[in-house]
């Protein structure tokens, strides 16, 4: 007795809601803490159907899932629990982190329920994106700051020969455009990015030619750091398991020629993409975004290893169910010592120097196109440049 009475007592003054329904989802007990979250007296959910307290679709769908779950066993939130969403009283709706336990009781099943409330999880997110919108602004503010500072940096660059003191200027300069540089990248990339593209649009009296070379570096050391990001990200959702293949037949041609521009882009002085590709077909069943991800990492190191006034070769080719993606550089090579961890996360070459990598981009390749059912190749040698095949079948 005293046993069910503690027990009573620590449901009753429980922090997090809970309720117990029976096999046909009916209420059978609600807690006060639950009853507050839904905003509903004890004798208004009592004996009614838990569907009561959703909104829609799944008010109309949870007796569905008790019915699927007794008749197949398979279970979708019971010992798993998820997120979803409650409906109060008032009819207004409020995100909740839902448990579900099962427990044979008296020759009944009775499924508990624990519901705690996201309410101030989730203001806290929409506080946080308005500080982000907040500072973006505040990026957008010391944008003529620099834009001022890369103008004196460029002509202290064009006295440079004139005189020693010119040159300890243009030093000085550099450390003081790095200085500021290095503060603003320590601000949200995408606020970089806006701040990059913002240049040419709120300088009143250019020198133009300077101002886009400037913005272009800009964009080129927030795409470096954007692409380590991108690398750390895909390696943990590969090794989380979350990348979710969606194959589906894409136009491969027109894919891969929006590539070659946007690639381009980004090419040093005098480096070309020169794109081709080869049979009757331009379509065929891939996952866009894994293969699209996998062209840009290859086209990337393609001219990151390779020098100024060189080509690159980009090439598809489709034949009756086999389709073939290469690329071709005359960059410094792989050494043969060093291909048999190539695809090993964090391995770089020992020719590769002061090149920026992460060493994560071709292990992120070969698994992603592992992933689509294909096949990853290459050859090089040092200082002989390398070809990167990637093959997929029907």
């Amino acid at each position: 007795m005293e046993s069910a009475k503690l027990l009573e007592a620590i449901i009753d003054n429980a922090i997090d809601g809970i309720i117990t329904i029976d096999h046909r989802g009916f209420v059978e007990s609600i807690n006060p803490a639950a009853l507050t979250l839904f905003g509903y007296l004890a004798d208004e959910v009592i004996g009614n159907n838990i569907s009561m307290l959703m909104p829609e679709p799944d008010r109309s769908r949870h007796d569905g899932y008790i019915h699927n779950y007794q008749e197949t066993g398979h279970r979708k939130i019971i010992g798993i629990g998820r997120e979803v969403n409650g409906q109060k009283k008032d009819g207004t709706t409020f995100p909740f982190r839902l448990a579900v336990s099962e427990v044979f009781y008296k020759n009944k099943n009775i499924f508990t329920g624990f519901i705690h409330d996201l309410t101030k999880e989730r203001e806290a997110e929409d506080q946080l994106r308005k500080h982000a919108v907040e500072l973006e602004e505040k990026v957008r503010e010391r944008t003529q700051d620099l834009i001022k500072l890369v103008s004196a940096l460029e002509k202290a660059k064009a006295d440079v020969s004139i005189s020693l003191e010119k040159e300890k200027e243009l030093n000085q300069l550099k450390s003081r455009f790095v200085s500021m540089a290095s503060h603003e990248f320590r601000t949200p990339l995408s606020s970089v990015q806006l701040s990059a593209s913002l240049i040419e649009k709120y300088i009143e009296k250019p020198d133009f030619a300077n101002v886009v070379k400037h913005t272009n570096r800009i964009r080129g050391s927030v795409k470096l750091l954007n692409d380590i990001l991108n690398d750390f990200l895909s390696l943990e959702k590969l090794e989380a398991g979350r990348v979710v293949v969606n194959k589906r037949p894409i136009n491969l041609v027109q894919l891969a020629e929006e590539i070659t521009e946007e690639m381009q882009m980004i090419c040093k002085k005098n480096q070309h993409i020169v794109y081709q590709h080869t049979g009757d077909v331009g379509i065929f069943s891939l996952d866009e975004h894994l293969v699209k991800s996998s062209i840009i990492n290859l086209i990337s190191n393609a001219i990151k290893y390779s020098g100024e006034d060189t080509f690159i070769e980009f090439t598809t080719e489709i034949k009756d169910d086999v389709c073939i993606v290469c690329v071709k550089d005359n960059g410094i090579g792989i050494p043969e010592e060093d291909q048999k961890n190539l695809f090993e996360a964090f391995f770089r070459a020992h020719n590769t120097g002061s090149i920026p990598g992460t060493g994560l981009g071709l292990n992120i390749v070969r698994r992603y196109v592992e992933l689509m059912e294909g096949e990853l190749t290459y050859m090089s040698a040092m200082n002989e440049g390398a070809i990167f095949k990637m093959i997929f079948w029907q």
